[in-house]
């Protein structure tokens, strides 16, 4: 079975992770990046910059932001991955960490640490605070690895029209699980 990017219905649960959690699963992945040895992060913004900003300012290391994203304003909206904001040729020569907060696909993780290789990074290894099962190639360094549908602290509440609310795609994705788990 393949399973595609913010195709929700194959998540197997909901974990609502709170601020605590997200803190705790960044230090598991900060004691796996240290492990590494890594010399410099690049982190893919946007999410993905928690966790990358929480390592580079527990590691003492480095942070270069990327955007790579499928998305424009909030929206899917490409198929695949697209760069908007390039990673910088200061990796070069560097043992490099690509973090984002979630490995879905495994896509955007894998093009970003190929472009690093193209500039020159001596190494390059992945890392995510949560990894899907399916997500081909696995991250290096994952904090959790779990098939359920992971609601962030920073999707739980955002601010729409002036109201504070569980983000609309969390909404969506939620219903569309028990939908898909009624029986016929």
């Amino acid at each position: 079975m393949e399973v595609r990017s913010y195709d929700y219905v194959h998540r197997r649960g909901v974990r609502f992770l709170s601020w605590e959690e997200f803190a705790s699963l960044g230090r598991k992945l900060c004691e796996a990046l240290a492990s590494e040895r890594i010399e410099t992060i690049v982190g893919i913004a946007r999410a993905g910059l928690f966790p990358a900003t929480l390592a580079a300012c527990a590691l003492r290391l480095d942070l270069y932001p990327v955007r790579v994203s499928r998305r424009l304003q909030d929206e899917v909206r490409f198929p695949s991955p697209v760069w908007h904001v390039p990673l910088v040729a200061a990796v070069a020569g560097k043992r490099i960490a690509v973090v984002d907060e979630t490995a879905d696909s495994g896509e955007t993780q894998a093009l970003v640490a190929e472009q690093a290789r193209t500039l020159g990074a001596t190494e390059v290894i992945t890392a995510a605070l949560v990894s899907h099962s399916w997500a081909k190639p696995q991250p290096t360094c994952v904090a959790l690895t779990t098939d359920e549908l992971v609601i962030f602290p920073w999707d739980q509440q955002v601010l729409i029209d002036g109201s504070w609310q569980l983000h609309p795609e969390m909404v969506t994705a939620i219903a569309a699980q028990q939908a898909d788990s009624k029986p016929e």
